[in-house]
């Protein structure tokens, strides 16, 4: 029986995460790595320590993309499947930021919820294991369409569940360039406004986007004084602190409240060699076979 203490495991899955994530990078010549560095102990916790989840009802080898929705409606599964049934006394988990899937799915190989082959198929043709992730990959519920779509659906099922005497909460995990969205903001006035305190938002606050420095684009800060402005309760925590991670979510107060994590991180967490192409991260391609080689050298000492 395994000793192991769940921050270690935490820790591990979080490592795992990124040394899979580099080595699609360096195999495709292009992935959402830094996206990954700066979430992996956050979707670590998650599905470690802070998510009540059941265990998957997917098959650990995705299926192919099953076709889009036509008059039979829909006709296949959700990729939230992965994520166990959906309980009236279990956690939801909405991901907002759908170009972060490729983290989303190595945290599910880590976490025993996917097969490695699985990671595999990543961006293949015909493959459900998108880049850009929807409703049918693995680990997403929701098409979250535009940026900052997923916090305004996260109010409806939160409504439902309460409507209906549910107990389990509703999570969303966020990235901080969605607080640039107007949408975003009318979602926190409605959470709010309706006391959902049965939803916790978690947001990987990095400070970059597409275009560079989240500051230098679109100044978002303070985002925890704007919440509370709007009537959110939010806590600023360290992004790569997993015990920091899980108190904030297990244990801040925020009664008839939605509650909103913020986790402060870095966009080259783990793999330094990035730091020198800082603030333009957003999605890494090697320019060398040359640098390449160098990335290579660093994976086989993780």
């Amino acid at each position: 029986m395994s000793t192991n203490t769940w921050q270690e495991q935490a820790q591990r899955v979080a490592h795992n995460v990124r040394r899979r994530v580099l080595e699609l990078t360096i195999e495709r010549n292009g992935c959402y790595l830094s996206q990954t560095l700066s979430s992996a102990e956050i979707l670590a916790v998650l599905y470690t320590k802070a998510l009540d989840l059941g265990p998957s009802q997917a098959p650990a080898l995705p299926p192919h993309f099953p076709g889009v929705p036509g008059q039979q409606g829909v006709g296949h599964g959700l990729g939230a499947a992965y994520n166990g049934p959906q309980a009236p006394d279990l956690d939801r988990l909405l991901i907002s930021p759908a170009h972060y899937a490729v983290a989303i799915y190595a945290t599910l190989v880590e976490v025993g919820r996917m097969s490695p082959q699985g990671l595999k198929q990543f961006n293949t043709d015909g493959s459900s294991v998108e880049m850009i992730g929807a409703e049918h990959s693995p680990g997403f519920e929701l098409t979250t369409g535009s940026f900052g779509q997923a916090l305004s659906q996260a109010g409806g099922i939160a409504m439902a569940r309460r409507l209906r005497g549910e107990t389990g909460r509703v999570f969303v995990f966020m990235s901080d360039g969605e607080f640039e969205e107007g949408q975003t903001w009318e979602a926190v006035q409605a959470l709010a406004f309706y006391k959902l305190d049965n939803v916790v938002v978690v947001a990987d606050v990095n400070g970059q986007q597409v275009d560079g420095l989240t500051k230098d684009v679109m100044n978002i800060e303070p985002i925890d004084a704007r919440i509370e402005a709007f009537g959110g309760r939010a806590v600023e925590v360290d992004g790569h602190d997993v015990d920091a991670l899980a108190d904030a979510i297990a244990n801040t107060e925020h009664r008839e409240k939605p509650l909103f994590v913020l986790a402060q991180t870095n966009t080259t967490e783990g793999i330094p060699y990035l730091d020198e192409r800082k603030p333009h991260l957003h999605f890494v391609r090697f320019k060398s076979d040359e640098e390449m080689a160098r990335y290579q050298a660093f994976l086989d000492q993780m």
